[in-house]
C-alpha cells in the first residue's frame, strides 16, 4: 500500500478539481495559499476568462521560475475510466486521474520541493518564482504569453525556468527537454469554379489544381536540421472539399497544414517558400497563417548542469537532452531570454483515458526539484 506523502496529498487535492481548460476550479487559490505561507509575494494576473498568477520570493540574484498549468484536457467517455477522472485514486502504486501526468503531479512536486527547500534554507540565495496559467491546453491566448508580455514590459527578468511538462519517456528523469521546435499552421483555400461534372469545360476543379501543389509541398526538402533539432517537418492535417453530391465539381478546397521547424529556418523563410510553390502552380488561393512560436534551445550551463546533477543523485541515471515532441508554454517564456527546460513525469498516458503516473515517481520528482534548488542556491 502506497503511503500518502505531502506531495501525493497535494496532487490528489489538485486532481480532484475539474479544471477543464480554461477553468481553474480553485487549483490556483490552493497553490497561492501554500506559497504565501512561505513568504512568496503573489500577483494574480487574469486575462479574459483565464486565471494566471506570478509569485516570487527574494529580491536579488538569479531568478529560477517554476512554470506550469492548472487546466487539463476533457475526460472523454467517463465509463471507460478505471476510476472517475476527478476522483483520483492510487491502485497498486499507480495514481489514476485526469492531470496525474499533465501536469498536476508536477505542480504538487514543485510546491512541496520549494516548501522543503525553504524550510532548510530560509535565507537562500537568489529568487524563486512561479508562473502558473489555466490556459495551456486551450487557445493559449490569455495565458502564459500575456503574463510574459506583462513581465517584459516592466523589465522583469527570469534567468532560469523549469516547466513541469511530462518530459520522461521510459522512467522518470530519462529525458530533459532543453528546447522545442517552432510551430506555425496555415489554412489554405484554393478557389475554383463550381459546375456540373458532365461539363468540365464550364467548371474549374480546385481538387485537381491543388493536388500537384500539395504533393510538391509534402515532398519538399526544407532543411537538414542540426545537432539539436531534427529536420523541419511539413504535415497536411485536413483536406475538405465538395458538396456531398457526386455530380458537382466543387468551388473551393480547404487544406490545413502545420510546420514544426528547426532553428535553421524561421517563419518568414518558410512562408516565402510555401508561397513560391503555390504561385508556381498558378493557383487562385488565400492563406490564413497561425503563428504558434519560435524554436528555442537551452544549451548546457548552470541550469542544465544543476538538473543533471540532481537527477543523477536522486535517480542514479544520466538524462538525455532532447528537443523532440510538440510545443509547450516554454516557447513564450524563452522570449525573455530565459534558459528554459522541461522536466516532469512519464508522458505515456497524457490526454488519454486512464491517465496515470507511478505514485512514488512524484515523490522522487519533488526531491529532484528540491535538489536543483539546492545545487543552484545553497551549495556554493
Amino acid at each position: 500500500m502506497t503511503m500518502i506523502s505531502p506531495t501525493l496529498d497535494l496532487a490528489i487535492d489538485l486532481m480532484s478539481r475539474p479544471s477543464v481548460t480554461p477553468e481553474d476550479a480553485g487549483c490556483q487559490e490552493l497553490m497561492i495559499k501554500r506559497l504565501e505561507a512561505i513568504g512568496f509575494h503573489v500577483e494574480k494576473m487574469p486575462f479574459g476568462d483565464v486565471k494566471n498568477f506570478y509569485a516570487k520570493r527574494g529580491t536579488s540574484g538569479p531568478n529560477l521560475c517554476f512554470a506550469g498549468h492548472t487546466d487539463v484536457v476533457p475526460t472523454g467517455p467517463l465509463d471507460q475510466w478505471k476510476v472517475p477522472p476527478f476522483e483520483p485514486k492510487i491502485i497498486d502504486g499507480i495514481l489514476y486521474g485526469r492531470g496525474a501526468a499533465d501536469m498536476k503531479g508536477s505542480l504538487a512536486s514543485m510546491i512541496i520541493a520549494v516548501e522543503n527547500f525553504i524550510e532548510k534554507h530560509p535565507n537562500h540565495e537568489g529568487q524563486i518564482s512561479f508562473l502558473i496559467t489555466s490556459d495551456e491546453e486551450g487557445p493559449f491566448v490569455d495565458g502564459t504569453t500575456r503574463v510574459v508580455d506583462t513581465l517584459m514590459e516592466r523589465k522583469e527578468t527570469v534567468d532560469w525556468c523549469i516547466v513541469g511538462e511530462p518530459s520522461s519517456t521510459n522512467q522518470l528523469g530519462d529525458i530533459i527537454k532543453n528546447g522545442r521546435r517552432g510551430s506555425f499552421s496555415g489554412d489554405l483555400t484554393i478557389h475554383g469554379k463550381q459546375g456540373h461534372v458532365a461539363y468540365p469545360h464550364l467548371a474549374i476543379n480546385p481538387i485537381h489544381l491543388a493536388a500537384p501543389a500539395l504533393d510538391e509541398l509534402a515532398n519538399a526538402h526544407w532543411d537538414n536540421g542540426n545537432d539539436f533539432f531534427p529536420p523541419t517537418s511539413f504535415q497536411i492535417s485536413n483536406i475538405n472539399s465538395g458538396t456531398g453530391a457526386t455530380n458537382i465539381v466543387p468551388g473551393s478546397l480547404l487544406a490545413q497544414f502545420n510546420f514544426r521547424f528547426s532553428s535553421e529556418l524561421n517563419f518568414d523563410k518558410l512562408k516565402e517558400k510555401v508561397i513560391f510553390i503555390l504561385d508556381k502552380h498558378n493557383l487562385n488561393y488565400d492563406i490564413k497563417w497561425t503563428y504558434n512560436g519560435l524554436p528555442f534551445l537551452t544549451r548546457p550551463g548552470e541550469l542544465v548542469d544543476a538538473m543533471v546533477k540532481s537527477i543523477q543523485t536522486e535517480l542514479s541515471i544520466t538524462p538525455e537532452l532532447s528537443t523532440t515532441g510538440g510545443t509547450s508554454d516554454g516557447r513564450f517564456i524563452a522570449k525573455m531570454g530565459t534558459q528554459v527546460v522541461e522536466l516532469g513525469p512519464i508522458n505515456a498516458t497524457i490526454h488519454q483515458i486512464n491517465e496515470q503516473v507511478d505514485a512514488e515517481s512524484l515523490n522522487q520528482l519533488s526531491r529532484v526539484y528540491e535538489g536543483i534548488l539546492t545545487n543552484l542556491f545553497a551549495s556554493k
